[in-house]
């Protein structure tokens, strides 16, 4: 798996000699001080170290870091340089470079739907906008855990599980403060140094992007209000 030197407790490669080279989105190594603390708050799983599921967590987290904040796929050290793809729902595998120049966000809500009934349109973001639209509204960022982990290298396949609190506005969307969170499956086929070759993803994106137009609190006590005395209310996505 890949190795903790070098990262914070849960992520490698974020930190050290290895990345003083490194080219970072924002002009440094992320700071997963807030994310860390929402992850450990509300994890459903607390895997020993050294486990098969501690590995994997710890390979996912740092993957995903690399894949959000690393500007140049010759930075990313948890995936082979040479044989890499990802693809999620099913759609077209994408290679390192499609991925990178797109960005994580996009790539990972990629889409068949018409555009006129996208609520986020991952064709019509540019990397920055993409990762702008996220850290708004996660300000304490989005966490992930391994949930279960059903093969072992070299084809690891898991369930996991993302969320974080709308604490600020999403595409126009005012913030409600509720969890947003997805459930979903991923195969990681990895070679001889637990470097991913290829990535597969499966979750249900339509749900996770409603989750973002939930009226707030104060609403919905309101529209539950409004209807118990007869009034009529809509509710649209």
């Amino acid at each position: 798996m890949a190795s903790a030197e070098g990262g914070d407790k849960y992520r490698s490669f974020l930190h050290g000699d290895g990345e003083k080279n490194t080219v970072w989105r924002h002009g440094a190594p992320p700071n997963y001080d807030l994310v860390n603390k929402l992850f450990e708050d509300e994890r459903t799983k607390e895997w020993a170290e050294g486990s098969l599921e501690e590995k994997v967590q710890r390979l996912l987290k740092t993957w995903e870091m690399e894949l959000v904040h690393k500007v140049r796929p010759e930075d990313q050290k948890s995936v082979n340089p040479k044989n890499y793809s990802a693809t999620t729902n099913g759609l077209k595998p994408l290679t390192r470079e499609e991925v990178m120049a797109m960005g994580g966000y996009n790539a990972f809500l990629a889409t068949t739907l018409p555009p006129e009934h996208r609520i986020y349109d991952p064709d019509a973001e540019s990397v920055e906008s993409a990762t702008s639209t996220f850290l708004t509204a996660f300000p304490r960022g989005f966490a992930i855990e391994v949930l279960d982990v059903y093969s072992g290298p070299p084809r690891i396949a898991f369930k996991f599980r993302h969320w974080g609190y709308m604490e600020g506005p999403f595409k126009g969307h005012p913030p409600h403060g509720r969890r947003v969170e997805f459930f979903g499956v991923c195969v990681f086929d990895v070679d001889e140094d637990t470097k991913v070759e290829k990535a597969e993803f499966f979750y249900e994106r339509g749900n996770f992007l409603a989750s973002f137009l939930s009226a707030p609190a104060s609403a919905s006590a309101s529209a539950s209000a409004a209807s118990a005395s007869g009034c009529p209310v809509m509710r649209g996505d």
